[in-house]
């Protein structure tokens, strides 16, 4: 590494030395350890402290080896000696934005790419472009960013650099030979990438004299401090104590603490044109401080607010209810917390007659709702059940009135005209051979073809349109599991098409459980219905009486299971003897099982809930 010179003042920066960039990728093409190696090469982190996936600071994200939080830092770099780069000698300052690479966290991703000038779009050298790779490209392109292609992972046995040089070239506009090449595992070409970020990354633009206005890109809540907000400055500056303005509600704090961060929090006087920091206000209200809001000074503030950012809807709903009904306040403040770490998240109370009082919660996807649930257990300490994933229908009645459908149980009576469900234009990237195999699965799932493009010889793009109540169940999972792995998916909404859809209603002894309703095509009507009353024969415990499990489609049953009384022997006391007296026994037994049968309730363990609603088979649970 170049011998380092002090790193410039934060506030007192020249924007002309400011290098603002991110880092994009599909999942598991190397953007952390980029990061990692980054922060290393630059003595932002020294060895004893570095760790793998450093800017990963959830337990949750290095668990499971994804990002799922967009995490800025400051590093200096020093140029080398010399203009044979083609940047003047001396030190940098870098602000990197490491961001998540899962289609369900592209909203994450579009926020980071507005703080940037240029974006560095990483590939693996194994793998090559997949789904995401174009998605994220498209997303920079949009906002006008300046892009670096980097080929990573080049020492695997399995890489193929030159073709996939070629690949990325034909996609950006540029020749192979202007790829970079790299691994961030072992650090090879990742001084020649910091240099190349110096040099082609265009420094940030703003009046330093003009009021100040910053861009709130990120926030989060700390316990201890409230919340702290993450700004990129575009004009003039933030100093210690300034009063400041939030542009969309007006609301004005005073800054109690103004700094940058490297890796972690360093305070400082002030953050100027160009620079990305963090202000601490004091404000314990996660309301005050929104994604994609201006921050401006009170006084001589300024005018006109920045364009924020295009709110995010919906594409899948699931019921969240506290196991234990006490813990309802708590859960509520808990999802107003996460909603500012994650604009992406919304909510609203719901009643269920099975479950309680809990919310409905819109998510980006499954993975991001799995993950919310996961960080609502994990760090504030709930125990939770989600009613299964579904999405959002629009409901036109035979008398020309519109409803919308957000929860099955919403789903109206009467004559019904048309049924319309929300559509998805889905990319699947994949190796040639497995053409069919995508197909035939899209066929099942309801898909329309749209067009089909060929990468290279053996790389096809297919571009499907598919209703999005099929792809939040196990497209995803079927899909990677029929290609070995291979294949790749992104999705974006695009329209609503009208579909032969019904209501399968879960009967327990004649009574509707609304929580195992469900809205289906009316092919798979039958199979979910079957699936259901198998699953809860298995999971709910025998009565004193016979239970009938049915799924019924209105007043039609589809399909049916019968959970048998636990009887006692009442012949026990009988040593032979007259059989009259015997039968006696019986008959008078079964005529308390019939009177229990008409008042008697079924209780549903909550247990059974959480498994008769997840993903997994009962057969399957049993068995771990």
């Amino acid at each position: 590494m170049p011998a380092t010179q002090p790193a410039p003042q934060p506030g007192k920066t020249d924007p002309s030395i400011i290098r603002n960039f991110c880092i994009i990728a599909h999942i598991d093409h190397g953007k952390s350890t980029l990061a990692d190696r980054m922060l290393q090469l630059t003595g932002v982190v020294d060895e004893r402290a570095a760790r793998a996936q450093y800017l990963d600071r959830m337990d949750i994200e290095r668990e499971r080896g994804i990002t799922i939080k967009s995490q800025a830092v400051r590093m200096p770099w020093t140029a080398p000696e010399g203009n044979e780069q083609g940047a003047e000698p001396g030190t940098y300052v870098l602000n990197m934005i490491d961001t998540p690479g899962h289609v369900d966290f592209t909203y994450e991703v579009s926020r980071s790419l507005e703080a940037c000038e240029a974006a560095v779009l990483l590939v693996d050298a194994a793998q090559g472009i997949e789904a995401q790779t174009l998605a994220n490209l498209y997303l920079a392109m949009n906002a006008d960013l300046h892009i670096i292609p980097v080929l990573n992972k080049i020492d695997l046995p399995s890489a193929n650099p030159d073709k996939y040089a070629a690949e990325l070239a034909g996609l950006v506009g540029c020749e192979p030979e202007d790829v970079l090449r790299v691994s961030a595992k072992s650090g090879i070409g990742v001084e020649e990438l910091l240099n190349e970020i110096v040099k082609q990354t265009p420094a940030p633009v703003g009046d330093p004299d003009a009021p100040a206005r910053a861009l709130i890109f990120d926030s989060v809540y700390d316990t201890y401090r409230g919340v702290i907000t993450y700004v990129r400055v575009f004009d003039g500056k933030l100093n210690h104590r300034d009063k400041i303005k939030m542009m969309s509600t007006g609301a004005t704090h005073e800054m109690l603490e103004v700094g940058v961060i490297s890796p972690e929090q360093v305070k400082t006087s002030e953050i100027g044109v160009g620079e990305v920091g963090y202000l601490i206000t004091g404000v314990k209200d996660v309301r005050q401080s929104r994604v994609g809001d201006t921050v401006t000074t009170q006084h001589g503030s300024a005018t006109e607010s920045l364009g924020g950012y295009q709110h995010p809807n919906p594409m899948v709903y699931s019921g969240l209810y506290p196991i234990d009904g006490d813990q309802y306040p708590d859960m509520r403040e808990a999802l107003e917390k996460l909603q500012l770490n994650d604009a992406a998240l919304t909510f609203e109370p719901e009643t269920s007659g099975a479950l309680g009082f809990g919310f409905r919660c819109g998510f980006l996807g499954l993975l991001h709702m799995e993950i919310t649930r996961d960080r609502l257990e994990r760090e504030f300490g709930l125990d939770l059940i989600s009613t299964a994933p579904n999405v959002v229908y629009e409901v036109l009645m035979e008398d020309g009135s519109e409803v919308t459908v957000t929860n099955p149980s919403e789903y109206p009576e009467g004559k019904i005209a048309e049924v319309r469900e929300p559509v998805v234009k889905a990319t699947v990237l994949s190796p040639a051979d497995y053409i069919g195999t995508i197909m035939e699965l899209c066929q099942q799932k309801r898909g329309t073809l749209q067009g089909m493009d060929y990468l290279s010889e053996d790389r096809v793009e297919m571009r499907y349109i598919l209703p999005m109540g099929e792809i939040v169940f196990d497209f995803f999972d079927q899909l990677k599991s029929r290609t070995k792995g291979y294949a790749s998916l992104d999705y974006e909404r695009t329209g609503e098409q009208a579909a032969d859809l019904v209501k399968v209603d879960i009967l327990l002894q004649g009574e509707p459980v609304d929580a195992f309703s469900a809205i289906v095509h009316r092919d798979a009507a039958y199979g979910y219905g079957v699936m259901m009353a198998g699953k809860l024969k298995d999971l709910i415990p025998r009565q004193q009486f016979e239970v009938p499990i049915q799924a019924a489609i209105g007043a039609r049953v589809i399909a049916r299971e019968n959970i048998r009384a636990i009887r006692k022997d009442v012949l026990a006391k009988c040593y032979g003897g007259d059989i009259t007296r015997k039968r006696k026994l019986l008959e008078k037994q079964k005529e308390g099982k019939k009177r229990m049968k008409m008042v008697g309730r079924v209780e549903v363990p909550q247990e059974a809930f959480a498994a008769a609603l997840s993903n997994t088979p009962a057969a399957d649970k049993s068995k771990k």
